[in-house]
């Protein structure tokens, strides 16, 4: 309760503290002349590390979706929007739009397992995932890592029927396996995790090996499991068969009498080495899933800034960026557990405060309506913006394109060039831009005549392809305005050695750096605000390979 009331009490502080700021901070009045790409110098570092400092503080809790910290967030953006004149933009006439999501909790008196005849019990024995269902006794099959990725010629399954089985695999990827490669190609063609695969060729159920680090942590997971569940937006995972995870007490009597012990195959696992598929004897295996499931809201904030043409005010430019980040993780190593997302996504939201509150203050505005937009639940699958583009609170097709902003704070300084993790980053006078001519070849020249008279910033499109290892157009809030026929331009400054590391933090960005970014990007609005047609989309977008 302390807590709470000290975070209430923080945000009326800062709230207050607006008309003060308006005041001293380095931004013209509000009769300020404009210049030819609107009121670029009403962005400042200071103006971005103020909001920062705030929106990337321990006190908002890594802002995970949902959580409290995140409520704060929203509450700290939607009362500057309201300060500063711009029209409510979400549902009932506030700033917000719920997102519906839906919370599961596992419900240990009715989650159950048992190997021949004996029972198992959860939380000392397994944990399980949140796949509500009932297997009855079923065979029990051993496919080593259970991948299929086809570009390597792995599969785990061949000569291996898994139909109306359960199917127990080591949960670590095969070797000359990366991540990196299931970045390419499509899942559930090229390549398949051990559930899609299962649940693709009729298995029952999943047993999977846990790793060092889940058996180390096993009572908290077993508490987070039944005490803070696991949060779903629309149908959930595409995954829908139980996946259960073992205690090595299980595991001992699952392997019991076969041809490897649990403890030998759990070595192997540690040195890449499988063991061949087995069927598991005369041994059977039932178990049973219970979820508790109840519906809980987070929310996109969105502000609008009127146009001022009577007619092309009904068209609107959308700025926006994800506002949350992935929370607090108690295992962590180390004393910091938080995760505050100070250029991921930090950097993008306030970004877009700071040009919410530079055209506010402007003497002119543009003549179509700018829509400011911030998306929760980017870092569980790009769920606000998937539920705004499919439920928006303006016509979707009145929005003529969407500049997106996710990591934009992070630059290279001396060193980081020879930095394995670090050397990708841009310069200083520099910025990658990804989808700015991919459908729309006019919006792509006004991207760059606006940035040539404006800055002159280096654009840099090393990940301007649907087809990139990276896969950057895919992972961020840009993809499902452009899946509606949006044309996007997404800013970004890669991946660097903080990416979802608790050291994202706010004395790494280079605000001087990110100003520039910051007000080619109002620029560029403001131009395509104030354009007498909208950007032509002369290449459909094509999504074969999402």
């Amino acid at each position: 309760m302390k807590r709470i009331t000290a975070f209430i009490l923080l945000l009326v502080i800062w709230s207050a503290a607006i008309p003060l700021a308006a005041q001293t901070r380095n931004r013209p009045a509000a009769t300020t002349s404009v210049a030819r790409f609107g009121n670029t110098d009403g962005v400042t570092a200071a103006q971005l590390r103020n909001f920062l400092e705030f929106i990337a503080s321990d006190d908002l809790e890594g802002r995970d979706t949902p959580s409290r910290g995140l409520d704060i967030a929203a509450l700290f953006i939607a009362s500057h929007l309201k300060a500063w004149g711009l029209k409510p933009g979400g549902g009932d006439g506030t700033y917000f739009q719920k997102v519906p999501l839906k919370r599961n909790r596992i419900d240990a008196a009715g989650t159950s397992l048992e190997l021949n005849g004996r029972s198992f019990n959860y939380g000392d024995d397994f944990l399980a995932n949140y796949n509500a269902g009932t297997v009855p006794p079923s065979k029990i099959v051993y496919v080593g890592h259970g991948w299929v990725v086809k570009s390597k010629n792995v599969n785990a399954y061949d000569g291996i029927d898994v139909k109306d089985k359960i199917v127990v695999v080591a949960n670590s990827l095969p070797n000359g396996v990366t991540f990196q490669d299931l970045q390419q190609g499509t899942p559930g063609v090229d390549w398949f995790s051990p559930p899609a695969y299962a649940q693709t060729h009729g298995a029952r159920a999943v047993i999977q090996f846990p790793n060092f680090n889940t058996i180390a942590s096993w009572d908290g997971l077993r508490m987070a499991q039944t005490e803070t569940g696991s949060v779903s937006f629309g149908s959930g995972s595409a995954i829908k068969i139980p996946i259960i995870t073992a205690h090595p007490r299980l595991l001992a009597s699952l392997f019991a009498g076969e041809k490897l012990s649990g403890s030998a195959v759990f070595q192997r696992i540690a040195q890449g080495e499988f063991g061949d598929p087995m069927e598991f004897g005369a041994k059977s295996m039932s178990l049973r899933v219970g979820v508790k499931t109840e519906e809980t809201f987070t929310k996109n904030v969105i502000g609008i800034l009127e146009g001022s043409d009577p007619a092309l005010k009904n068209e609107y430019v959308a700025i926006g960026a994800h506002y949350d980040h992935v929370g607090i993780n108690p295992n962590a190593p180390g004393p910091d557990k938080i995760y505050n997302g100070a250029d991921d996504d930090g950097s993008g939201t306030v970004s877009v405060l700071a040009m919410a509150e530079a055209l506010s203050k402007s003497a002119q505005k543009p003549k179509r309506s700018i829509l400011f937009i911030w998306h929760a639940g980017e870092e569980k699958g790009l769920w606000g913006s998937e539920y705004f583009t499919d439920h928006p609170t303006v016509p979707i097709t009145s929005i003529i394109t969407q500049l997106n902003i996710d990591m934009i704070g992070r630059y290279q300084n001396p060193g980081d060039e020879n930095h394995p993790k670090n050397k990708a980053l841009p310069k200083p006078n520099e910025i990658f831009l990804i989808g700015s001519k991919m459908m729309s070849t006019e919006l792509g020249e006004v991207s760059e005549a606006t940035n040539k008279a404006f800055l002159n910033l280096s654009f840099n499109y090393k990940y301007d392809d649907p087809n990139d290892p990276e896969r950057f157009f895919y992972r961020s809030d840009h993809f499902n305005y452009a899946r509606k026929g949006i044309p996007i331009i997404f800013y970004m400054d890669g991946s660097h050695a903080d990416y979802h590391q608790v050291s994202d933090s706010v004395e790494k960005i280079n605000f001087e750096a990110m100003e520039k970014t910051v007000r080619t990007i109002l620029a560029t609005g403001w131009e395509l605000a104030n354009r007498a047609t909208r950007p032509k989309v002369d290449k459909p977008l094509k999504l074969d390979n999402n």
